[in-house]
């Protein structure tokens, strides 16, 4: 379990890092705008393009995807009907709230978790996948649809294209169609990139850290839409994982314990700079990051223990 421990060592020492850098005065509040900014149209992009470009796309169809999908529908109708039906949230916040409880910390998390835990890294590779070419495409149409205000008619020809007007989806798409191709890029070529993308994780988590350092008492919260994306985040979709895997595809093993594993993965950074970036529900992603991140340490290490 010491694998699965040291992964979140390291992503929680990043954060401290942006905490500490900000507490004494390295980087400013506005910074952290910054800072999310160079996560979401520059670093981001080449990270997505990258592994995507690298993934096998025959795991798409593997039984980690549909149970991870089968489990992030249940809860994401559950925080839909709770959320937007009885609370009555608006589309934007409902949005930040579905993925808050159901968009998985797949890339920097996953990858280590499912190599040196289950002992395939590959595994992990169908949710990124399924996460940045189908759940943030679709989110953020929802998000951007949202800023052109109330009762004013978009045009069909907006919401189709506004996706391809998006960087995160653009250079997922661009990382597909090299996968789907075979094409090798030259190395001249993915070097620069690479090393862009080496800097989406640090840079998101030090924007993290940062916007906990101006000690606003909105910082973290635990109002009841964080409570309820924390609770199905954490506990619901594990065990949707694990009874859909069980009892409807009748997995056994290391076929059991991977998706069941993977869908108990905290909230992904990821949430926070899309947050930001539309400027809805701050608050809301970046204590369901945190939070679910703190539970998701014990809640793993019972599941590898449980079902390994």
């Amino acid at each position: 379990m010491s694998a699965v421990v040291g992964a979140f060592v390291a992503l929680v020492s990043v954060a401290v890092l942006g905490y500490v850098v900000g507490l004494i005065g390295v980087l400013r509040a506005q910074d952290e705008l910054v800072l999310s900014r160079m996560a979401f149209f520059v670093a981001t992009p080449a990270l997505l393009f990258t592994t995507v470009a690298r993934a096998d796309l025959h795991a798409i169809f593997s039984v980690v995807l549909l149970t991870n999908v089968a489990s992030l529908f249940v809860v994401q109708l559950v925080f839909l009907l709770v959320a937007a039906v009885i609370w009555r949230r608006t589309r934007s916040q409902a949005t930040i709230g579905v993925l808050a409880s159901s968009y998985v910390n797949a890339g920097n998390l996953g990858v280590p978790v499912a190599a040196y835990v289950l002992g395939d890294g590959a595994l992990v590779a169908p949710i990124v996948l399924f996460q940045l070419l189908v759940m943030a495409p679709v989110a953020f149409a929802v998000l951007d649809g949202d800023r052109q205000g109330s009762g004013r008619r978009v045009s069909l020809r907006a919401v189709v294209t506004r996706p391809l007007r998006n960087p995160l989806t653009v250079a997922s798409l661009l990382g597909l169609l090299v996968a789907a191709l075979g094409v090798q890029l030259p190395s001249l070529l993915m070097r620069p990139i690479d090393l862009v993308a080496a800097a989406a994780v640090p840079v998101a988590l030090v924007a993290y850290g940062l916007s906990l350092s101006g000690g606003t008492k909105d910082s973290i919260s635990l109002r009841r839409d964080v409570v309820l994306a924390v609770v199905l985040k954490t506990v619901l979709q594990p065990i949707a994982a694990y009874v859909f895997g069980r009892w409807v595809l009748d997995l056994h093993g290391i076929a059991l314990l991977a998706p069941t594993l993977l869908a108990a993965l905290p909230t992904a950074q990821n949430v926070y700079v899309y947050a930001v970036h539309y400027r809805s529900s701050r608050t809301l992603a970046r204590s369901a990051v945190l939070m679910s991140t703190l539970l998701s340490i014990p809640i793993m290490t019972a599941i590898a223990g449980l079902l390994s």
